[in-house]
This record gives structure tokens, C-alpha cells and sequence, in this order.
């Protein structure tokens, strides 16, 4: 099955040996970062529905994937106190909210709980936070380029879960916005990069999926 692990061993382990050693998203309208998650969702529909494992373990893993998010931007804001780090992170809570209706919705166990900012269950994630966390530290031109790089991976991985894993309808709706949000969210941490004189290269998409976001 597509487990944490199988992705930790793609884009997260190259994106954690790069920052060591230094597909399109579907439009759609619904969620975005400014409404109540799940507001869109018809509940009639999704209460009835089923879902596969492989569905039930993408729900699982973007819902702490997208805390990583939430928890670097918090982390990252107290050390280099730029807005995109600050409204980023308001956004990713968003998106947790987001997954966690879905989890709710289908009585799927939530990976999060009660875990604070900085703690994860999966040992693999909690790695990977450690390292994204002390990377960022080193500067303000290293904090910005994690969090373009932690987007890179976002949209990779819901682009993944919808063309390979996500069937019902609602899952591809919730992962649809958020995927469209990581593009802005890209968006946001390159154009602050550039208004330092720094060009972001794209570390794991294609250029021409980059340019094409980035003209969006």
C-alpha cells in the first residue's frame, strides 16, 4: 500500500539530502483558506461513501504533512519575523482543519491528537521537521527557501494522491484547494526571496511546472 514511508523514501528524502548538503493541480472551487473547512463538502453525499486504504492512508499522512508545514512556518517566525511565515502558517492550520473533517467525517484515527507544535508520531516526519527547522535557522534567505521547498513537496504529493489514490469525490475536492493554495503559498515565499535578489530554483518540480505556477 502507499504508505508514509513510501513517500519519505521519494520527495521528502531527496528534498532532506539537498537541504543537508546545503503536475499541474486540477482547478476547482470550494475550499480555500478563507472559509470553514469542510464548508463545501456535501455531507449527505460523504457520510455515505467509502473509502479505499490507500485513500484512508493519504488522508492520514497529508493531515501531518501539513502540520510539518504549520509548525516549520511558527518555528521559522520567531526567528526571522516575515509576514509570509506568519500568514502561511494560518493557512496550513487551515488545511489541517481541512483534513481533519475528512478524518472526522469517515472515523479515521487522527495521526495529530493532541500533539503540540514540533512533535509527530511518525518517527520519519519528526526527522524531517528537525532538519527543515535547523536549516531555516541559519538564515533569512535559507528560512524562505525551506518554505518554498516544503510547497514543492506539498504540491507533489497532492498531485500524486489525486491522479493515483484519491477516488471519491469530496477527498478530491479537499485535495484539489489545497494543492491550489501551495501553488499561491510557493508563490508568496519565491516573490519575498526575489525582493531580497534571490531566485529560487525549483528543487524537485519541473521548470516548466514551476514557471507555470508562478505565472498563475
Amino acid at each position: 500500500m502507499r504508505t508514509i514511508s513510501y513517500k519519505l523514501s521519494g520527495w521528502w528524502v531527496v528534498a532532506i539530502a539537498i537541504l543537508l548538503s546545503i503536475t499541474q493541480c486540477t482547478e476547482s472551487t470550494g475550499l480555500d483558506d478563507q472559509m470553514t473547512p469542510g464548508s463545501e463538502l456535501d455531507e449527505s453525499v460523504i457520510q455515505g461513501a467509502e473509502l479505499t486504504e490507500a485513500e484512508i492512508d493519504g488522508i492520514r499522512f497529508m493531515r501531518e504533512e501539513e502540520k510539518v508545514a504549520r509548525d516549520v512556518y511558527i518555528y521559522l517566525y520567531e526567528i526571522h519575523p516575515l509576514r509570509p511565515f506568519l500568514n502561511i502558517s494560518k493557512s496550513e492550520q487551515a488545511h489541517m482543519d481541512a483534513i481533519k473533517y475528512l478524518i472526522d467525517t469517515f472515523d479515521i484515527e487522527d495521526p495529530v491528537g493532541e500533539n503540540p507544535e514540533g512533535v509527530f508520531q511518525n518517527e520519519e516526519l519528526q526527522q524531517l521537521y528537525n532538519v527543515l527547522i535547523e536549516r531555516g535557522s541559519t538564515s533569512r534567505e535559507e528560512a524562505l527557501k525551506v518554505g518554498a521547498l516544503i510547497e514543492e513537496v506539498d504540491i507533489i504529493d497532492l498531485q500524486t494522491e489525486l491522479d493515483s489514490v484519491a477516488q471519491n469525490e469530496d477527498v478530491i475536492r479537499v485535495y484539489t484547494n489545497l494543492c491550489k493554495a501551495s501553488e499561491s503559498h510557493l508563490r508568496a515565499f519565491t516573490g519575498v526571496l526575489a525582493l531580497y535578489s534571490v531566485e529560487y530554483t525549483p528543487v524537485l518540480l519541473s521548470q516548466e511546472e514551476f514557471d507555470r505556477i508562478l505565472a498563475d
